[in-house]
C-alpha cells in the first residue's frame, strides 16, 4: 500500500517551480508509483522537461469516467525567508514541510494512494477512474491546454480537483482575465526636450485602477471582483524619457459575466495614452451545491471526519477552467491542503488531512461509480 504522507514528502523534495517548470522529474516518481501499483500510466513530455501523467483504472464501461485532477508544478519559493529549507520534504509535528506540500503535491499523493486502493478492488467500478496530473498550471495551465488539444475532454464524466480546500468543498471559482496595459509616451532626454514619460502615464493609470470598483454582479460564495497590477516594465536608461511602459493586470470576477464588461469599465478610467489587450482568459467554473456529485463528496467527508464540509467559493483558478470549458460535467474541488496557504513561505500540509483525504477520495469513487 502506498503511504500518501511519505509520497508527499518525496514529491516536495523535487523542485518543480513554475517558472521554469521541470515537472518531468516529479512526473517520473508519480508514474513509477502508479505502475508499481499495477495501474496503466503514461508520461507525456509535451515540452522539454514539462510533462503530464495520465493513469487509468478501467471500469465496466457502464458510467462515464471520474477524473481526479491535480498539478505537478508549484509557485516559486519566493524572496521572503523561510524558517526551514523550502524543499525540505520532511515531516515535523505531524506536517509535511516545503513548497508544494499544500498546493498541491499532497493531493497528488492522496490521489495516487487512493488509486492504489481502488485498483485492488476485486470488482471493477462501473466507470473508469482517470488520474490527470498536469504541468504548468500555476501560470498558464499549459498541461491542461495540452490535454484539451488531445481531445481529453471527451473522457470527463465527473471532475474532482485536489486544489487546497482544508477538506471543505469548493463549488465555484472565479474567472481570471489577464490584460496588458500599454502606455505610449514620447522619447526625450532629461537634459533637453523631455518628451512624454510613459512610466508617469502608467503611474496615473495604476492610480486609476486602484480606485476602481468593478460594477459587476456578485456571488454569495465569492469575494467582490478585483483588479490587481502584478508586473510593470518600461524604460531603457535612467537618463532617457521612456516612450513605452507596459503593465500586466489581473482581473477576477464571478461566473456568468462577459469579460468585455470588465474590459470596458477598466478602459473607461485609463488615461488617453493607455491601451488594453487581452493576454489570457480562464472562465469561471461552478457546480450547484445541491448536485448529486456534491452530495457524494460531502457524504465522504462527513464519514471520514465526522463533520459536514462547508460549501465555499474561491478566487483562485484550477485546471478545471480549461478542462471543463465548453462541456457539462459535475465538478468539485476537495483537497488536503490548507486553503490560503498557497504561495506562502513555510508552506506545510497536515499528515492527518492527507490520510483523511485519501480515504475520502476512495469513498467518492466507490459511491459515484457504484
Amino acid at each position: 500500500m502506498i503511504d500518501p504522507v511519505q509520497l508527499t514528502a518525496e514529491l516536495v523534495r523535487i523542485p518543480s517551480c513554475d517558472p521554469p517548470g521541470g515537472e518531468l522529474a516529479v512526473a517520473q516518481v508519480v508514474a513509477r508509483a502508479l505502475r508499481q501499483a499495477g495501474i496503466s500510466t503514461e508520461i507525456d513530455e509535451f515540452q522539454p522537461g514539462r510533462a503530464n501523467v495520465i493513469g487509468r483504472i478501467p471500469g465496466r464501461g457502464e458510467k462515464p469516467a471520474l477524473v481526479m485532477s491535480a498539478h505537478l508544478d508549484t509557485v516559486p519559493a519566493g524572496e521572503l525567508p523561510w524558517s526551514f529549507a523550502p524543499f525540505a520534504g520532511d515531516i515535523v509535528g505531524g506536517r509535511v514541510r516545503g513548497r508544494g506540500a499544500s498546493d498541491m503535491k499532497s493531493a497528488v499523493a492522496a490521489f495516487v494512494a487512493a488509486a492504489d486502493r481502488l485498483n485492488r478492488r476485486q470488482a471493477p467500478l462501473a466507470g473508469d477512474v482517470i488520474l490527470a496530473f498536469t504541468a504548468g498550471e500555476s501560470a498558464n495551465c499549459l498541461g491542461a491546454r495540452h490535454l484539451v488539444s488531445q481531445g481529453f475532454q471527451k473522457e470527463i464524466g465527473a471532475f474532482l480537483c485536489g486544489e487546497p480546500s482544508t477538506l471543505d468543498l469548493i463549488v465555484v471559482e472565479k474567472a481570471i482575465l489577464w490584460l496588458e496595459a500599454e502606455a505610449r509616451g514620447e522619447m526625450g532626454h532629461v537634459s533637453g526636450a523631455r518628451g512624454v514619460n510613459a512610466i508617469e502615464v502608467m503611474a496615473d493609470a495604476i492610480l486609476a485602477l486602484r480606485g476602481l470598483s468593478l460594477n459587476l454582479p456578485g456571488h454569495h460564495l465569492l469575494s467582490p471582483p478585483s483588479v490587481s497590477v502584478g508586473r510593470i516594465m518600461g524604460g531603457t536608461a535612467v537618463n532617457v524619457t521612456p516612450d513605452r511602459c507596459t503593465a500586466e493586470v489581473d482581473v477576477r470576477f464571478g461566473p456568468g459575466i462577459d469579460p468585455a464588461e470588465a474590459i470596458d469599465q477598466i478602459a473607461a478610467v485609463l488615461p488617453p495614452r493607455v491601451s488594453l489587450r487581452t493576454t489570457d482568459f480562464k472562465p469561471a467554473v461552478e457546480e450547484s451545491p445541491d448536485s448529486p456529485f456534491i452530495a457524494a463528496c460531502a457524504a465522504a467527508v462527513t464519514a471520514r471526519t465526522g463533520r459536514a464540509p462547508r460549501i465555499k467559493g474561491v478566487s483562485y483558478y484550477s485546471d478545471g477552467a480549461i478542462l471543463l470549458d465548453g462541456i457539462k460535467a459535475p465538478f468539485a474541488i476537495l483537497g488536503p491542503g490548507d486553503l490560503g496557504m498557497s504561495g506562502q513561505p513555510d508552506e506545510t500540509a497536515s499528515a492527518d488531512a492527507i490520510r483523511d483525504c485519501t480515504d475520502i477520495y476512495v469513498q467518492i469513487a466507490e459511491d459515484w461509480l457504484a
